[in-house]
């Protein structure tokens, strides 16, 4: 794990405050600001007015799992959507239609037109607004600022949120108190107006393509083949999953834990989810100096550890002064848990899918707080609040043994930057991009006794090639030759090969040397590029071959033309 060296932390401030020198960074991130403010608010609006609507704890909970389930089932495709259209007009068509629903929230609670399933359903497509605003956001940050700034922007923009949670929830439940959950409903919809200004100023830089985008369709499903074939984020998504299942509750039932355990009102809510936030902010400032000292399993250990113990501290606590000093600790262990989970997935995918692999990790998290949010809101009701809070903060705590099955990945730096040339093609004619299915095979000589480590490193390489869109993958032995080993793979079309070449990162070519390093011979191993072929495909190609010939011979206009003799 490195250290930062002295030298480079004397400008330590400087760096961190860098990415607002850039304009639209700056401008975005204010006006991210106010709309953080005003989805906090809305929160403490929905969720306290949803009390006073319904007594059933279960109902009650519904509005954190209404927020949570449209992540779970947008993000993949919002990640694809981001990756493929212009991120700019992704994030104005989702703030666009977020200021329509809160509006019409809010014009329905001033009218009193609100029922427990109207504000749950209005919820859930907030929560879709915000599903297909998240991955455009994110993956725009790297257009907002230069790539040396791009780690801070990150940091500064969770700072963002958390700066809001720490007094949003509090001015929400002022407002609620004052005003009522349709003030609040309505300082939400304004909240979205600065935002929306920003990002229509916003001249975007758009770069030009290599290849063609890739279809919805096509994206989605080579973000989930990267995740599943990636040991270091598939263990990050079963961590993260089960770390929301458990920890929800105390977002699901704080109201409960408000009304019915302290005795308050929509002030208490809102400052006992102020010191969460509060917390929060505290745990963001020192994520650096925390994982420089400790290991990612200890951090996510320690933080579930007492994350669970304020479960438990808030299902007897009927005083507001322990409670929300065990909400400080709470929101410090929040943000460790999912900020190591987040950097763990983006410093394990390369930037060409980071978007998508955020948004698999995404719905990781926020499936087990939907879940979660239903599950502990039904034992809530049947088997009490107390004893809800309770179990999950157990569970919660046990959690930390996970480590010894499924620990987590420690902080590395792992060249995931793409090669500039990451493999020559020598063909002797133009291939179309929509030609296929192809085959691309690999001859490698190989020494008896290298056999077993040979065909380990092959095995890594197959997993690389597969993640990357590979079919079909195997490595064979020549039995005539028993020397030779071959790799085979296919793709369904050229473009998905070339597609495959252009996602190759520093590191995967490093392993790829570790292999080719056993092969024999004066040359490299041999690499060979088909195409599959009908009779009936191979003899139109033959005659169009044929045709290009007689037109070279007859144009002399056309390299290799041959003109015909003066006659003498």
């Amino acid at each position: 794990m490195s250290r930062v060296e002295p030298a480079a932390t004397g400008g330590w401030r400087e760096a961190a405050l860098a990415p607002f020198r850039t304009r639209i960074f700056l401008a975005v991130w204010l006006a991210s600001l106010a709309s953080n403010f005003g989805t906090l608010i809305q929160s403490v609006g929905a969720s306290w007015l949803m009390t006073s609507l319904t007594r059933e704890s279960d109902v009650v909970a519904l509005v954190q799992a209404a927020t949570a389930l449209p992540i779970v089932l947008l993000s993949m495709p919002a990640g694809a959507v981001a990756d493929v259209w212009d991120r700019r007009a992704v994030m104005l068509i989702a703030q666009v239609f977020m200021i329509s629903v809160a509006t019409v929230l809010a014009v329905l609670a001033f009218a009193g037109f609100v029922t427990p399933w109207v504000l749950l359903s209005l919820t859930f497509l907030l929560g879709c607004g915000s599903a297909l605003y998240g991955p455009a956001w994110q993956s725009s940050v790297g257009e907002q600022v230069p790539r040396e700034h791009l780690p801070a922007a990150i940091a500064v923009n969770s700072v963002s949120f958390n700066i809001a949670r720490t007094t949003g929830p509090a001015i929400g439940g002022a407002i609620v108190a004052v005003g009522g959950a349709a003030f609040a409903f309505l300082t939400n919809a304004l909240s979205y107006v600065a935002l929306i200004v920003v990002l229509w100023r916003w001249k975007r830089p758009v770069a030009k393509p290599t290849l063609p985008p890739e279809g919805i369709g096509g994206a989605m499903s080579a973000g989930l083949r990267y995740v599943r074939l990636s040991p270091v984020i598939s263990t990050v998504l079963i961590r993260s999953f089960v770390f929301g299942l458990l920890a929800t509750s105390i977002w699901a039932l704080m109201p409960l834990v408000a009304r019915d355990i302290i005795r308050g009102g929509p002030l208490t809510y809102g400052l006992l989810l102020g010191a969460l936030g509060g917390g929060a902010v505290v745990g963001a400032l020192f994520t650096t100096q925390v994982r420089e000292r400790y290991t990612t399993e200890r951090i996510v250990g320690v933080s579930s550890f007492v994350f669970g113990l304020t479960c438990v501290v808030l299902a007897w606590s009927p005083w507001l002064a322990v409670s929300t000093i065990a909400l400080l600790a709470a929101g410090a262990a929040w943000v460790l848990a999912l900020s190591t989970f987040n950097i763990t997935t983006q410093t394990s995918a390369p930037r060409w899918v980071v978007g998508r692999a955020l948004a698999v990790y995404q719905m990781a998290v926020f499936a087990g707080m939907a879940i979660g949010s239903w599950a502990w809101g039904v034992y809530a009701e049947h088997g009490g609040l107390a004893e809800s809070l309770t179990a999950s903060g157990l569970l919660l705590a046990l959690s930390c043994v996970l480590g010894r099955w499924l620990p987590l990945h420690p902080f590395r730096h792992v060249a995931l930057d793409p090669l500039r040339n990451p493999g020559e093609i020598d063909l002797h004619e133009d291939v179309p991009a929509e030609a296929g299915p192809v085959v691309i095979t690999v001859a490698y000589r190989v020494r008896r006794e290298d056999w077993d480590a040979f065909t380990i490193a092959m095995h890594e390489i197959g997993r690389i090639r597969r993640r990357d869109g590979a079919r079909r993958w195997r490595l064979m032995q020549d039995l005539d030759d028993p020397q030779w080993w071959t790799e085979r793979w296919q793709h369904a079309t050229w473009l998905d090969y070339l597609r495959q070449l252009h996602r190759t990162t520093v590191a995967d070519r490093e392993v790829r040397d570790r292999a080719r390093a056993f092969h024999v011979g004066p040359d490299g191993p041999k690499v060979r590029h088909m195409i599959e072929r009908s009779a009936e495909e191979a003899r139109q190609h033959l005659e169009g071959q044929r045709a290009v010939v007689r037109s070279a011979q007859t144009d002399p206009n056309m390299p290799g033309a041959q003109t015909p003799a003066k006659p003498s």
